[in-house]
């Protein structure tokens, strides 16, 4: 199983093999409040990539492409998370603020086989009023 938590938030015993996926150690936090077990600094978007997207909601969904792209020529850091992920949980660590559009995120659905995921545009909110036509 593979989940996904910010570096900021606090470690806990469920979250399993911590392993920080981001290219940079994320600022003002210590080894030691971090708890990670492994950095794979190289499974994280090139520099160009990440300076490219900029957390950009819309650009993700070719932030998505691009970076899978990427990772297709990492076959073997791949393994090193997808092995350890089918017998427990793996936690990749991140440190963007946005939850939503981050490098982790567009990871998980790599590891997980899933396509990659649309923007998010907010939805309307339904009316719980119903239609109802005059009666004649």
């Amino acid at each position: 199983m593979i989940a996904v938590k910010r570096a900021y938030e606090p470690p806990a015993p469920q979250d399993g093999l911590r392993v920080l996926v981001e290219r940079l150690w994320p600022r003002g936090l210590s080894k030691q409040r971090a708890r990670i077990d492994l950095w794979l600094k190289d499974i994280a978007p090139s520099t160009e990539l990440r300076k490219w997207f900029g957390h950009d909601p819309s650009k993700w969904q070719e932030f998505q492409r691009r970076y899978r792209t990427e990772l297709r020529e990492k076959p073997d850091l791949i393994k090193l998370l997808r092995k350890p992920s089918r017998e427990g949980r793996v936690t990749l660590v991140y440190a963007a603020r946005d939850e939503a559009h981050n490098s982790a995120l567009a990871l998980k659905r790599f590891l997980s086989g899933r396509p990659a995921e649309r923007a998010r545009s907010p939805r309307p909110v339904a009316s719980r009023r119903r239609h109802v036509a005059p009666r004649a």
